[in-house]
């Protein structure tokens, strides 16, 4: 009415605009309406915009011709509008009165170009490069444009009409100058200054890339046609964009569960007394630390909340995904337009009378609604992955961060497995979510707008339907619940498994020495058979799920149509009701269905929540607890401890009591004391890694620590050394020669850039240790704090390290060193001793006063220290004979470096680093060549090019083919029995209507309702039969749909054969196109997956030499890095999923335009029935497109998994465990004669050999010690004799019996070793020693005590029963040693192998461990790899190997008068 107060002319006019052939708007219309929408669209979006505009700046964008143009168009525009204005008011001045509208619309659309062009510079200033908000505007105001364009060409043609000339003229040239501007909208401009863009080298395009572009995700299309030419590399990927890195999302989560934490903390609870802290109670420097108490009395509150980590995660990512909501409800409104279309295409085929034009014009607003809804249901779900990215990166990093500073006690309730789980498998719940989340309100808007149209449609007779649905609602919901907790019971029998399977390849080498192989494959299967049970539970439970999905649909229109048509005569079903309400229940599944996924995966993702919140709220160390300060603070002492109590966790007893000393700078303290005394906890109480209940401790000056397991980052050996310094050659080579490691860098095949495997894989024990010094010395610290690192080198070397790092003339004379230790030799040189025995110090004071003490000490060093007395002698013959001494071993080892290949080959990891970054001085390069052949650590190949056709046979072979056949046979029957339901029903919609009712109602009803069941039947049949993988399932279906469509619209309208073909090979090539690239992506984005877990499980290995060090942020940063690299290939993946949908759908969306358009353009000849089915079918191929070439792509995906399994299952293998003609008699060996006969071994067939031509022969029951430096071939002795490598030549004979022919367990159960490193496996204390339990209790207590471990087994709660943590981390190395020795006392074989086996244990131990050997394995023979020489000095012979050949052998005295290598050992040790 407004509006036509303005014009003062004629009303609007149906018979103008609709009913007929050549319609047109009146002129007052197109003066207001036309005019004022795109001004009312810019003012109402201006505000918003303008706010987001200032809140995010870019930086600033030059000008550029480009936005001088549209800067320039815009005054124009603007001088155009109001020319019209000026002219009005020019008329008026002549008694012209026009009506107001010819005033107030001028001026409007004037003000708004001003608008326009001043967002256009404020756009330049804040760095914007592309604009929707103005891209839109221009393409309202250019459609508005266009039909007045229309109007007006018209009526310049007809005679008739008088022309207003100015105005048409302003016209013209407005709307030239508005397409100008649309045209140029569609560029974008430069990026701005100063943006990171600039100096990136590899830049997402996106930042840059135009609106049209962005909607259509068209950026994304160079690095897919550079997919399709050749497989992608990781180089190939762009950055990031800055605002999905870890370094923009990370600290914000961190810092808002920060606050969450804090305001929860806030709440006090009950009476507290605080002591106050000591470390600030004013007192002499040393002086009395007085405890004040102060009671803080306290009225107990409500429960203690719990901070929430929804809340933290909504406040962090909220704002970004609140946008999904908006482009979520515009898309479910626009899922309606399509059936409302279809109901108006329907009746216009019915209406012989309506003017062409009006089907023309549906179909295209059919076309334009569904083009639309492609665009916003893509953008929608980009941002939704986006956020999902996000969260992950989040969330990961969160914890990351977390497990740095978490307490030993919280560490002991999640495993290293745990918490990488929460890493990688909540994390992704959250990613999943994020897709989800938004169907919680979508689903039930969906449902009830589908509900109300259906209800204008049918009217009452659709609750028939809606409570078929309903029913299936809480069977949906109950199967969802059901498939909710074998999904529990099957992730809880996987992490089970995976924990199994790590731990066993982690010990597979312990595990091929004692032939346990059956017992561990018992226990995986037996976990496997769980999981497989509650697989097939599942899998039924997905039969039944399968055969509702299929068959509700159907129900619901059987039951709608029976009752509509049933309960009242005059009720036709024509093809309006019948098409539309099909089209509408399709819509209607969709909700139901996802409701309960919905429900259960934020039922899944809520489980997830608790395990984060726990994980993220565990307590964390408090390194206040020790009180640092800087050296500066001149002399004194460098380490006070006063009083001071320690314990692991708050709910154990202390394990350190009232300790009290005080170290001065620049002192080599001495730690002594039995296994398990608490000599390693005291030095973790100095590093604040336990809790510390009470005293007073402080420390001077920066820390280094060298654990008693070295940690080895998998990295260089340089970089492990280095450990994130600034490297400064001179320094370095010092350390490296004092730390012995030349001889071994001479060694190694690329020197120091040689990478080191997983937890120092390919090095010896020996070779760790040493690096892990060389670390700490190269940190240059303050204070030292040591744990016993020369245990784990040979004699000579560690005499070498004392002199030249740890003693008194050593690099770090000058520092304050703390040195635990077993070995006496050392003892006189150092300033303190101090003597632990049960978490006590029992004694201190320096060599000489506790020997006048004479107490334990001085006992236990007259029982040990005759053979030390001589060394003492040798050192008064002056320091040159050692310079000449070290000199020779130099030379004694550095032979070539090709030769010795030590323990190189126990690759037995596969995650890839980056290779050593090259900057070392000339001497320490070997050819680059050599170099490359020493990666040890394969990438996991990313195999590129298409999965071969052989593995999905195999795969089909592996089910079954009379399965798998039968199986696709009654898919095919399903999806004709259900598309001759629904041409069925286009026949019935079609049946002439006599007197207002149908005939033959029932016979129509009755063949409808039976095919619809042998439809259901098959299906059925085929999920109960095949149990073929969901996918499978999915991509034949959706195959079937757009098939059935395509035959549908071509019995229709046949004139589609045209176009369906180029459509379809379209099709084709966007899908290869697509596969090609994202087959890549996902191999990519699993390949940088491995190094963020494997960083993340070497970080919590090594968390407490980081924490030593102050590394955290170095690693922080290195995770970061590592997740950001990770994600640069999930970023391409997902938007080239919505690249490819958007592709897809358009395709979906011509093939909907071309069923309407022949529909139209045959009306004449076409049933109202047929169009009916030809349009709503292909309404649905759209979505059956998207899922077709999902699947096939994930089927490609997954199929992957089948094709690494095959390639697993070719790898060699080794020799059969049992060969039975060959089984040698059961009490074989008897004597325990060994013969060596020219045996030769080499670790790979392209490697040199590391044993050669060995000739000896060992006779029963002698006890025989190898010995030789380090990589001289000795261990390789023993992997020849327990064939874990077979020989290279020559052969091993036992008691007359050749040991290559017999089966491999036979072998491996008739000898027994106790390993180098000592591995226990997760599982009670029994299982560690009789896995097959073939042992009664009694034998089991026997070797316990012989193995001097009864006390402390029997003072454990659970006795046999104790549960050992994963590798056995909960007993001390010492008495994991022990346990080795008592497996071996259990079996009791002929002939022992002991490798290094006491290098862990004090002598005391050691001692007792010799003297049981002696006695019970007394007839037996015994080969003993030494280290510490006088072990082995009683033995009958000695076997000295060099360079893997024998250079002597003989007794040690005849040995040691020959002055040859042994003697030079010997003397090294001081032993002569």
């Amino acid at each position: 009415f407004l509006v036509f107060l303005f014009c003062k002319m004629d009303i609007p006019d149906w018979n103008i605009t609709w009913h007929t052939d050549n319609p047109d708007f009146t002129k007052c219309f197109q003066n207001t309406v036309l005019v004022w929408v795109p001004c009312v669209y810019l003012w109402a979006c201006f505000p918003f915009y303008f706010l987001y505009l200032c809140r995010h700046n870019r930086g600033y964008i030059q000008m550029i011709h480009l936005n001088k143009a549209k800067t320039a168009l815009g005054f124009l525009l603007w001088i155009v509008c109001w020319a019209d204005l000026f002219y009005s008011f020019w008329e008026r001045s002549q008694s012209i009165y026009r009506a107001p509208v010819f005033l107030v619309s001028p001026t409007l659309l004037g003000i708004t170009m001003l608008l326009a062009t001043f967002l256009i510079q404020c756009e330049r200033r804040k760095g914007v490069q592309s604009s929707g908000v103005l891209l839109t505007f221009w393409l309202l105001a250019l459609l508005c444009a266009g039909i007045v364009f229309r109007s007006k060409v018209l009526h310049a043609l007809r005679a008739s009409d008088k022309i207003d000339i100015f105005r048409d003229v302003t016209f013209y040239i407005y709307f030239l100058l508005v397409l100008a501007q649309l045209i140029l909208s569609c560029f974008s401009d430069h990026s701005p200054l100063f943006s990171e863009t600039i100096n990136d080298p590899n830049p997402c395009p996106e930042s840059g890339a135009s609106f049209l572009s962005r909607i259509t995700f068209w950026w994304i299309s160079g690095l897919m046609v550079q997919g399709y030419k050749c497989p992608l590399e990781a180089t190939d990927l762009w950055s990031l964009n800055r605002e999905d890195t870890s370094n923009q999302v990370v600290p914000v989560l961190v810092k808002n569960w920060k606050k969450e934490c804090a305001k929860t903390r806030k709440q006090p609870v009950k009476i507290v007394y605080s002591p106050k802290d000591p470390a600030k109670a004013e007192g002499g420097s040393k002086g009395d630390v007085n405890e004040e108490v102060e009671a803080l009395i306290l009225k107990p509150t409500q429960r203690e909340r719990k901070p929430s980590l929804f809340k933290v995660l909504y406040k962090t990512f909220g704002p970004y995904f609140l946008m999904s909501f908006l482009f979520k409800a515009l898309h479910d409104l626009m899922m309606f337009a399509g059936p409302e279309i279809l109901k108006l295409l329907i009746n216009f085929v019915n209406d012989n009378q309506a003017p062409d034009w009006q089907g023309y014009f549906y179909t295209a607003l059919l076309f334009v609604s569904a083009c639309l809804q492609t665009l916003v249901l893509h953008q929608y779900f980009h941002i939704c992955f986006v956020s999902g990215m996000r969260i992950k990166t989040a969330v990961i990093g969160a914890i990351y961060r977390k497990a740095l500073v978490i307490t030993n006690s919280a560490r002991k309730s999640s495993t290293v497995g745990e918490i990488v789980n929460l890493m990688s498998v909540d994390a992704q719940r959250f990613m999943d979510l994020a897709t989800y989340i938004n169907m919680i309100w979508s689903a039930p808007l969906q449902v009830i707008l589908a509900l109300y149209l259906l209800w204008l449609n049918l009217g009452p007779s659709v609750f028939a339907g809606v409570a078929v649905m309903i029913l299936m609602v809480p069977l949906n919901a109950v199967m969802a619940m059901k498939t909710k907790t074998y999904q529990v019971a099957h992730m809880k029998s996987k992490d089970n498994r995976i924990k199994l399977m790590n731990e066993i390849l982690n010990g597979i080498k312990v595990l091929k020495l004692y032939a346990w192989e059956l017992a561990f494959k018992e226990k995986v299967l037996e976990i496997r058979q769980e999981e497989l049970k509650v697989l097939k539970k599942s899998a039924y439970l997905a039969a039944v799920g399968t055969f509702t999905w299929v068959c509700t649909p159907f129900l619901v229109a059987l039951s709608t149509f029976a009752v509509y048509v049933t309960v009242d005569k005059n009720n036709v079903l024509d093809a309006q009701k019948a098409f539309v309400s099909l089209a509408l229940f399709n819509i209607l599944r969709f909700p139901l269905n996802i409701l309960p996924m919905v429900i259960s995966s934020i039922v899944q993702a809520s489980v997830s929540l608790k395990r984060l919140r726990i994980f993220l709220s565990h307590e964390e160390l408090e390194p206040e607890s020790i009180v640092r300060k800087p050296i500066k603070d001149g002399g004194g002492d460098s380490i006070i401890v006063k009083n001071a109590t320690f314990t692991w966790s708050r709910s154990d007893p202390p394990t350190l009591n009232g300790i009290t000393f005080t170290v001065p700078q620049g002192a080599l303290v001495a730690v002594l004391g039995q296994v398990g005394c608490g000599k390693s906890s005291l030095l973790s109480a100095l590093l604040a890694e336990m809790d510390k209940i009470e005293g007073h401790v402080s420390i001077k000056g920066s820390v280094a620590y060298v654990p008693q397991q070295a940690w080895i980052q998998n990295a260089s050996l340089r970089e492990n050394v280095l450990f994130g310094r600034q490297p400064q050659e001179r320094f370095y080579k010092t350390v490296i020669e004092s730390c012995a490691l030349l001889p071994d860098l001479e060694i190694l095949p690329s020197g120091d850039r040689t990478e080191i495997g997983e937890k120092g894989v390919n090095l010896s024990g020996g070779q760790k240790q040493r690096v892990s010094l060389a670390r700490a010395v190269y940190c240059d610290s303050d204070v030292y704090l040591f744990d016993d690192p020369l245990s784990a080198v040979d004699a000579h070397v560690g005499k070498h390290i004392f002199e030249k790092v740890i003693g008194p003339q050593g690099i770090l004379k000058n520092k304050t060193r703390i040195l635990v230790t077993h070995s006496i030799s050392y003892l006189s040189q150092v300033d303190v001793i101090i003597v632990m025995s049960d978490g006590k110090i029992s004694e201190m004071g320096s060599h000489q006063e506790l020997l006048d003490r004479d107490g334990a000490f001085a006992e236990f060093l007259r029982t040990y220290a005759n053979a030390e007395q001589n060394m003492e002698d040798e050192g008064t013959n002056g320091p040159v004979v050692k310079e000449v001494k070290q000199m020779e071993n130099g030379v004694l080892i550095s032979e070539t470096a090709g030769k010795q290949l030590k323990r190189q080959l126990s690759n037995s990891s596969s995650y890839s680093t980056e290779p050593g970054k090259h900057n070392s001085t000339a001497d320490m390069q070997k050819s680059e060549a050599q170099k490359d052949a020493w990666k040890l650590m394969e990438a996991d190949k990313a195999k590129t090019g298409q999965v071969k056709l052989s593995v999905y046979w195999d795969y089909m072979k592996a089910i079954g083919l009379f399965i798998s056949f039968l199986s696709i046979f009654l898919f095919i029957c399903n999806h004709v029995a259900s598309l001759a339901s629904n041409y069925w029903l286009s026949l019935w919609t079609d049946d002439p209507v006599v007197n207002g009712t149908q005939q033959h109602t029932n016979v129509r009803l009755s063949v409808y309702g039976a095919l619809g069941i042998s439809q259901a039947t098959h299906a059925e049949m085929d999920t109960v039969d095949s149990m073929i993988p969901q996918i499978i399932k999915m991509f034949m279906g959706s195959l079937f749909n757009v098939i059935g469509a395509c035959i549908i619209i071509l019995l229709a309208t046949p004139i589609a054969a045209i176009i369906i073909p180029p459509l379809g090979l379209i099709y084709f090539f966007v899908q290869r196109f697509y596969v090609a690239s994202s087959r890549q992506l996902k191999r990519l984005e699993s390949v940088s997956r491995s190094p963020v877990y494997s960083h993340f499980n070497e970080t919590l290995l090594g968390v407490s030499v980081i924490r030593a060090f102050e590394e955290q942020q170095r690693f922080i940063r290195q995770s970061d890095l590592k997740v950001d690299e990770n994600q640069k290939a999930y970023y391409p993946s997902i938007v080239a999923n919505r690249w490819l949908a958007v592709r897809l759908e358009c395709v979906g969306n011509c093939i909907v335009l071309f069923a309407a358009l022949f529909s139209v353009i045959s009306r004449h000849s076409l049933s109202p029935g047929l169009v009916g089915l030809s349009v709503s079918y292909s309404l649905q191929v759209t979505t059956y497109l998207n899922w077709l070439v999902r699947m096939s792509s994930e089927m490609e995906t997954n199929i992957v998994a089948v094709e690494r399994l095959k390639e697993y299952s070719e790898t060699e293998k080794e020799a059969p465990w049992c060969i039975e003609e060959a089984a040698p008699p059961t009490n074989w060996p008897q004597q325990g004669r060994v013969e060596f006969r020219d045996f030769s071994l080499r670790y790979r067939e392209d490697l040199d050999l590391v044993l050669k031509h060995v000739n000896v022969t060992i006779e029963g029951g002698e006890k025989v010690g190898i010995v030789g430096r380090t990589g001289a071939g000795k261990s390789s002795l023993t992997l020849g004799l327990f064939r874990i490598n077979e020989s290279a030549g020559g052969e091993i004979i036992i008691d007359g019996i050749n040991i290559a022919k017999i089966g491999l367990h036979h072998l491996r159960f008739k000898i027994t070793i106790i390993p180098q490193d000592p591995v226990l496996f997760s599982g009670s204390l029994r299982m560690n020693l009789d896995p097959f339990d073939q042992y009664s209790d009694e034998d089991i207590w026997t070797s316990l005590e012989l193995a001097h471990l009864k006390n402390f087994v029997s003072s454990l709660p659970d006795k046999l029963n104790h549960e050992c943590t994963e590798g056995g981390e909960n007993l001390s190395v010492g008495q994991r040693q022990l346990v080795c020795l008592a497996r071996a006392l259990l079996r009791k074989t002929k002939i022992l192998v002991l490798d290094e086996a006491t290098a862990a244990v004090d002598l005391e131990t050691d001692n007792l461990i010799q003297s049981t050997i002696r006695t019970q394995f007394d007839d037996c023979t015994v080969l003993t790899i030494a280290h510490r020489l006088n072990t082995i000095l009683d033995y009958t012979r000695v076997i000295v190997l060099d360079k893997g050949e024998i250079v002597e052998c003989d007794s040690p005295p005849v040995l040691l008068q020959k002055k040859g290598i042994f003697y030079s050992m010997a003397k090294d040790a001081g032993l002569v």
